[in-house]
């Protein structure tokens, strides 16, 4: 069978799934948090009709001579994902937030502490999605009931402890047998500091919510419900206070919004169905071509 036909099955395969990456991003247009993806192709291995020959300077000897190559289509290289921060979409709702800048939130399952350094080996999530309220034990969650973690503890000098990570709990009341303060409005500050105000009008703080600094976002991976895990490739992670510019300021009454471009999306998806459009093309004339061959005998 001829080559191109191989190759033509390829870039049908190819474009196939840069499809699937562009359906994708069009789904997601207005979830919460999500990055836009892109398919990435790379030309298929080559065969060598002939092979680079260096000169020969000697009498009678003949130049250089490059190589013939015959390429088998094109892959898939990869599928990048764009970390850059969507636009601002208002709620109102104080127990919304979003972070502008390049952190993430941390979100997992119920532990005692986590070493701020330590986020990977204790199966920390990250998230950009700041959903957030309290369950029935005073624990600040998401909307999918993982535990939010951040610093508890403050120094006398109003410092935070931010060596260890823990869920973010409203505070016990000294002055009531043991009960929590029963906390009727919160507000969260753009260093991640969350305040509430008590049924009988006493300010509190309950916490401050960490920020993780990523040395490679393209390193984590996506699980269902906008949460990642820290791949082995995404470098050194740690657990932060918000701090401007590096990691992004916390706002409040605000979720990021998909940073999907709907026209970069659209264009690419007619040119994604004009190669897949050329692709069969070629099978076409291919066949034509076979078909010829077969009918030389008659």
């Amino acid at each position: 069978m001829v080559k191109s036909m191989y190759a033509a099955i390829a870039g049908l395969r190819s474009h196939q799934s840069k499809m699937d990456v562009i359906s994708n991003n069009i789904a997601n247009v207005n979830t919460w948090g999500f990055k836009s993806r892109t398919a990435n192709f790379q030309d298929a291995m080559y065969q060598n009709l002939t092979n680079s020959t260096g000169g020969n300077t000697a009498e009678g000897g003949n130049g250089g001579v490059n190589s013939s190559q015959l390429g088998y289509g094109v892959n898939m290289g990869s599928i990048s994902t764009n970390f850059t921060t969507g636009s601002w979409g208002y709620t109102g709702d104080s127990m919304n937030c979003m972070l502008d800048g390049t952190g993430f939130f941390i979100v997992g399952p119920m532990q005692d502490s986590v070493p701020a350094d330590a986020l990977a080996e204790n199966n920390m999530n990250l998230s950009r999605v700041g959903i957030f309220s309290v369950d029935n034990n005073g624990y600040l969650v998401d909307n999918s009931g993982n535990y939010i973690y951040g610093f508890t503890e403050q120094d006398a000098d109003g410092t935070w402890d931010t060596d260890t990570l823990q869920p973010i709990r409203i505070p016990v009341d000294p002055d009531s047998a043991g009960e929590r303060y029963n906390v009727s409005t919160y507000k969260i500050g753009t260093d991640g500091v969350i305040t509430g105000i008590t049924v009988d009008s006493k300010k509190i703080t309950i916490g401050q919510i960490a920020v993780a600094t990523v040395e490679n976002p393209g390193g984590l991976e996506q699980t269902a419900g906008y949460l990642y895990t820290i791949g082995e490739n995404a470098g050194n992670v740690l657990a932060v206070q918000t701090m401007g510019t590096t990691t992004g300021t916390i706002l409040s009454g605000y979720l990021e919004m998909s940073n999907v471009d709907l026209a970069t999306e659209m264009s690419n998806m007619i040119t994604t169905q004009r190669g897949y459009q050329a692709n069969t093309k070629v099978i076409t004339v291919t066949d034509e071509m076979l078909e010829q061959l077969v009918n030389m005998k008659r």
